[in-house]
């Protein structure tokens, strides 16, 4: 009975707070019901939820911090939103790979880091997981699931200790994007680049060594924080960017994906 009464009430704070907003990345006017400082706020709880968690441990290279830092305070003054203050944490471990939150919290794993050759790799996979969060990508899953209601539901009836439990639940979710949320992204971040001085067709040599990391790698249990699907249909969408012009090759060889 509890529940529902936390529904209702919910459902009414709902109805009094959507509204339309227009949307610097698709042009377009869409229907929000979570506002910024509340996505803000939702990414800073999964964050802090995430760097509690006694399996995440922060990279402790300062230099690294720093370079994954301001490549991405230079991409941050040329993004098409201006009210979110990005953060960015590198995570120790091997995996290449890069996430973001909602509300501008960017992670990079080191073995990302390690994998680029030029801060102009690196700075494609920072202007994409960007691009997601000026798109509000993760934030228009979650409306579309209703997941933000259960999630305040959730944080109500359980308290703060289990809340942070929720969050990190919620981050594992909001970690999954649509073909269409990934070509998107991939076209934002080639402006990006271009905006800040950083060399686009270095999305085209990273996205080929990530293309062979998934081909090298065992079949293995799902894991928590892994997106980006579709690496050979990323490659052809941003070659068709950069260039123009595919080849038959960017049709046929696809790689297994995991």
């Amino acid at each position: 009975m509890r529940h529902i009464f936390y529904i209702l009430m919910i459902g009414a704070f709902l109805a009094g707070c959507v509204s339309q907003e227009y949307n610097t990345a698709t042009g377009k006017q869409d229907i929000m019901f979570i506002s910024t400082d509340k996505e803000i706020d939702i990414g800073r709880r999964i964050a802090e939820s995430l760097e509690k968690n006694p399996e995440v441990k922060l990279d402790p290279d300062p230099l690294m911090t720093k370079r994954v830092s301001d490549i991405g305070a230079k991409i941050a003054s040329v993004t098409d939103r201006k009210e979110v203050n990005y953060t960015f944490r590198v995570i120790d471990d091997d995996d290449v790979n890069a996430f973001a939150l909602p509300g501008g919290y960017v992670f990079i794993f080191r073995g990302l880091v390690e994998k680029t050759e030029s801060d102009d790799e690196l700075a494609g996979v920072m202007a994409h997981e960007m691009a997601h969060v000026v798109a509000r990508h993760s934030i228009k899953r979650l409306q579309g699931g209703l997941g933000y209601t259960i999630l305040q539901i959730l944080m109500v009836v359980s308290g703060t200790s289990e809340g942070r439990n929720i969050n990190a639940a919620f981050g594992h979710l909001l970690m999954s994007y649509s073909r269409e949320d990934e070509a998107l992204a991939d076209k934002m971040a080639i402006k990006y680049l271009r905006r800040s001085g950083y060399d686009p067709f270095a999305m085209l040599s990273f996205l080929d060594k990530l293309q062979q990391v998934h081909r090298e790698q065992p079949i293995r249990p799902y894991s928590s924080y892994r997106s980006h699907p579709h690496i050979a249909d990323r490659i052809r969408m941003v070659k068709q960017e950069l260039t123009g012009e595919i080849g038959f090759s960017d049709y046929m060889n696809k790689p297994i994906e995991y």
